[in-house]
């Protein structure tokens, strides 16, 4: 059911024009025939009762006539039956969204919707990058966990030269043969995997803290860290959507996953304008049914592993740097490895804030599909404020 409440009467005739019902509250309004084109006028918003029975179709006497031919033209382009245009699952996507408190010394605990501390790369924000699109090995497509919903504590020791952080939390994997697709639950979809996971990280940092962002703007002191990070998921068996009776019946094109856990060594180095990161990844999944072979998987279970390299050279300090990448990625069902080499350039106006990028990507056997390849460009230009 879809019903709009309104009290101006742009809203009024916006939620008409979209074919949606809607109900207009006249007591902020000086002249309540302004809003004669709802399909229902109450006096207070006290008087909507959103869990009555309403009928599918109001009683043509309730509604407007000029209006009544918006209303049934709206369904006719694609809405459903209450006047709800169909957008589909999952069309609104909340990113971070968590309480976090900082009473312990070195220490933040945060409650709700953030990053599992696993792949440096994912953790480094998409705004502080050198290649417009991540590698593999930072691709909630490809193992690496997206945001979750629970508690992550983070902490830092020895004057910042160790980092680490762990969480609990709810996460879910939205099934699909060619991928391991983690998602948070805030954004749950219909056919998600529920399911919880455990996840830690520890970084070290032997010539002071080095965050997490790319490119070596300060052409100072030589920083460095070596990381490592693991992770356990594993379904709680309350939405396998596409399995009955054990057994997978989407084909093989969306098999359930039942558990996953993965591992990442990483590191990162800045000196002198130059800016190098190094991650390697092993994630091990299983699905419900273990006769699934599509995809990535193979009698129902895959090892999935993944690396990249990528740096950049300041070439003129602050201004422009000069960038390139390698990444490969390999699974149980593959005929071949996912190989991507990537070359770009990113202008700075004002370091990661304000800038220019392009890289140039080219792929090959892609999707582990021998002799499938794919050359594609992007371009972005950034203004963070």
């Amino acid at each position: 059911e879809c019903l709009v409440i309104e009290d101006a009467p742009s809203g009024v005739t916006a939620a008409q024009l979209a074919g949606m019902k809607v109900v207009a509250v006249s007591d902020k309004v000086e002249d309540e025939k302004t809003l004669a084109n709802a399909d229902l006028i109450v006096g207070h918003f006290s008087e909507v009762d959103p869990f009555a029975d309403a009928p599918k179709q109001l009683p043509a006497d309730q509604i407007a006539p000029e209006n009544a031919d918006h209303i049934e033209d709206g369904r006719e382009q694609g809405q459903d039956n209450d006047g709800c245009e169909d957008f589909g699952d999952n069309e609104i996507a909340i990113k971070d969204a968590f309480m976090a408190y900082k009473g312990i010394e070195g220490i933040t605990i945060k409650i709700g919707n953030a990053y599992a501390p696993f792949s440096r790369e994912a953790l480094t924000s998409s705004k502080k990058q050198q290649l417009v699109e991540r590698t593999f090995v930072g691709d909630h497509n490809y193992g690496t966990p997206d945001r979750s919903l629970g508690v992550h504590v983070d902490g830092k020791l020895m004057d910042k030269k160790v980092t680490w952080a762990a969480s609990a939390s709810s996460a879910s994997i939205d099934p699909d043969s060619k991928k391991l697709d983690f998602d948070t639950p805030v954004n749950k979809s219909s056919d998600f995997n529920e399911g919880w996971m455990l996840s830690g990280r520890a970084d070290f940092h032997p010539f002071g803290y080095l965050d997490m962002s790319q490119g070596d703007f300060d052409r100072g002191e030589l920083k460095a860290t070596v990381g490592v990070a693991a992770f356990t998921w594993a379904n709680d068996g309350d939405n396998n959507t596409y399995t009955t009776a054990g057994a997978d019946t989407s084909a093989g094109a969306k098999p359930d996953v039942d558990s996953a856990n993965g591992i990442e060594v990483s590191a990162a180095v800045r000196y002198m304008g130059v800016s190098v990161d190094a991650q390697y990844n092993i994630f091990n999944a299983d699905t419900v049914d273990p006769a699934v072979t599509a995809g990535i998987y193979r009698n129902g279970t895959t090892r999935l592993t993944s690396y990249a390299v990528e740096g950049g050279y300041m070439v003129i300090p602050g201004k422009l740097e000069l960038v390139a990448g390698y990444s490969s990625q390999d699974a149980d069902n593959y005929a071949a490895k996912w190989k991507r080499t990537e070359i770009g350039a990113n202008w700075f106006i004002k370091k990661h804030d304000i800038k220019a990028q392009v890289t140039y990507r080219m792929g090959s056997d892609v999707d582990g599909a021998k002799g499938s390849d794919k050359d594609e460009l992007f371009v972005q230009a950034q203004y963070v404020f």
